[in-house]
């Protein structure tokens, strides 16, 4: 049996986590492996500040935080996504504003944001689909133009990058004023669970590891800074372990070799598979002004009945597929409150988008097992 995915392990996870628990002051966050990854990321990329979080999904509520979400406030983003970027906005009163997907390409459709706007836009939420690229030049000037913030969903977009119009690569999640990253198993590199808010603003940093630290000044007081803290701010308990930490930071050490052998398997399957488009079956889309991360590797099928059949196919192979999001401007929780346009490119790739096994371990005999299947299906029906 092929899996969808397989978390990779370094080899130094555990001995991390063993060192975190025997050598440490203390194992509830915040300790030397917290401040080890926060380095990583803030040297390797460029990032302003980073605060470690126990998800993504944290990580994007704290953003909302931050942007001061209220009733009523209007958060623009697309509807193809997965349910936290929503959740975190609506958990503080957003009401969402959902915007299509590009026809070629399954993330925000920047031509359609501004359009959406109205007098109570607070926000717009960028997803970097696949790890690639949203045109954050277009977005970034439309934000500027209205006086809204830029929160970059870059769950998928590790180590990827933005080149702009003057031709400058952008590290993704250091465009927006805020931006989230996770680290779930399915992801690059992964702590199980775990993701990472980037303030690359400077007016949210000091509020933010307020927040993050449950409202109180616990990390100036920790710091020197002040003799006692206490209550000061709303927040909650976003700060991660130093277990999660540590996992992590073993990941971080490995990146380059981990990202090198998703490349080379995202590749593999795009030379394998060109054929295909032949046939009607789309391949990933990736723009001139972004880079590739390899973090998946999807076909768009012609019809949700050819992807039914195509996933049948594979399981009756011993593969295992999997489609993505369903529309959220159609989920069981929001359809009776959406009231604005069809979204049919939201929809198609709700019908059609069908994920391939992606992971660091995935050997190339597997891989071409799996391109062959395909093209047996698709070329001989």
């Amino acid at each position: 049996m092929i899996d969808f995915n397989k978390p990779y392990l370094t080899g130094k996870e555990v001995h991390y986590i063993y060192d975190a628990v025997h050598n440490e002051l203390h194992i509830s966050g915040n300790g030397k492996y917290t401040k080890l990854c926060q380095e990583f990321f803030e040297k390797q990329y460029g990032f302003r500040k980073c605060l470690l979080t126990t998800s993504c999904t944290t990580a994007l509520e704290m953003a909302a935080i931050l942007c001061d979400i209220k009733p009523g406030d209007e958060v623009i983003m697309p509807s193809y996504t997965f349910v936290s970027t929503a959740n975190a906005f609506v958990l503080h009163g957003a009401r969402i504003v959902f915007c299509d997907s590009k026809s070629y390409h399954p993330s925000i459709d920047e031509y359609k944001i501004e359009e959406l706007i109205t007098p109570k836009t607070k926000a717009i939420v960028p997803v970097h689909y696949a790890g690639t690229a949203c045109d954050m030049d277009k977005i970034m000037t439309i934000a500027n133009r209205h006086n809204i913030l830029v929160v970059e969903d870059a769950a998928q977009a590790i180590d990827n990058y933005y080149t702009g119009e003057d031709s400058i690569k952008k590290t993704l999640g250091s465009i927006g004023h805020l931006a989230a990253f996770s680290f779930h198993e399915t992801k690059n590199v992964i702590s199980g669970e775990g993701g990472m808010l980037v303030i690359n603003d400077p007016q949210f940093e000091k509020r933010a590891e307020i927040i993050w630290e449950k409202g109180t000044n616990r990390a100036a007081f920790f710091r020197g800074e002040i003799d006692k803290y206490g209550w000061v701010d709303k927040g909650s308990s976003f700060l991660p372990s130093e277990i999660i930490a540590a996992f992590l930071f073993a990941q971080l050490e490995n990146i380059e070799k981990i990202q090198a052998r998703r490349i080379e398997t995202w590749n593999r399957y795009y030379n394998g598979l060109k054929i295909i488009e032949n046939y009607g079956i789309g391949l990933p889309y990736i723009p001139d002004f972004s880079g590739n991360n390899a973090h998946m590797f999807y076909l768009v099928c012609p019809s949700l009945e050819a992807r039914t059949k195509l996933i049948e196919h594979l399981k009756n192979n011993d593969i295992y597929t999997v489609f993505h999001y369903l529309s959220l401007h159609k989920s069981v929780f929001y359809n009776t409150q959406y009231k604005g346009k069809e979204l049919p490119n939201s929809d198609l790739y709700s019908d059609c988008l069908l994920r391939l096994p992606l992971f660091f371990e995935l050997s190339n005999a597997e891989i071409d097992f799996v391109i062959e299947k395909i093209l047996n299906y698709i070329m001989n029906k």
